[in-house]
């Protein structure tokens, strides 16, 4: 049986992934939702003229909306069916997206409940890398060290515990 750790891992990694290619895919096309679509377009304009930076540097609003629902949706596949090590990429990247999109909507004012999403989300992809980064737990194993044919416990599991006395 799979331990709890690796359930909660493949819980966040579909959940994730499919909220993130839903999430791009509204960006991308109107074909999903016509309203979140176009609330999408005009939040995109308020980004970049928030950020003249991103005008000089000749992205406009359609090219900033557009990749970054490209990236949602590849790295939300990627979350989803890819498995190893691709996913804690993807999450990373996904992190990073979040992040910027939170600073954008607190460039342009917005209120908390226009981004509460973002926040939720950014929480859940930063609890899904730290399980997925922590070591997995293994049942300790009585190692053995062979002296002169003889096999003897490893020196520090022969000890007594610190601050407790072996009475023979």
């Amino acid at each position: 049986m799979a331990s709890p750790r690796t359930i909660t891992i493949i819980v966040l990694s579909v959940a994730l992934g499919l909220f993130f290619v839903f999430m791009g895919t509204i960006k991308l096309t109107p074909r999903l939702s016509r309203d979140a679509y176009n609330e999408m377009k005009r939040a995109y304009k308020s980004y970049v003229r928030a950020l003249p930076m991103l005008k000089k540097m000749g992205v406009s609003s359609i090219l900033l909306r557009k990749s970054i629902g490209a990236l949602e949706v590849a790295c939300g596949i990627v979350m989803t069916l890819v498995p190893g090590r691709p996913k804690d990429v993807a999450n990373f990247l996904l992190l990073l997206l979040v992040l910027a999109v939170l600073f954008f909507h607190q460039l342009v004012g917005d209120p908390l409940k226009r981004y509460a999403h973002a926040l939720v989300f950014g929480i859940l992809l930063t609890c899904r890398l730290l399980i997925a980064r922590q070591p997995e737990e293994q049942p300790p194993e009585k190692r053995i060290m062979s002296v002169n044919g003889d096999e003897q416990p490893l020196i520090h599991e022969a000890a007594p515990e610190k601050g407790k006395m072996k009475v023979s």
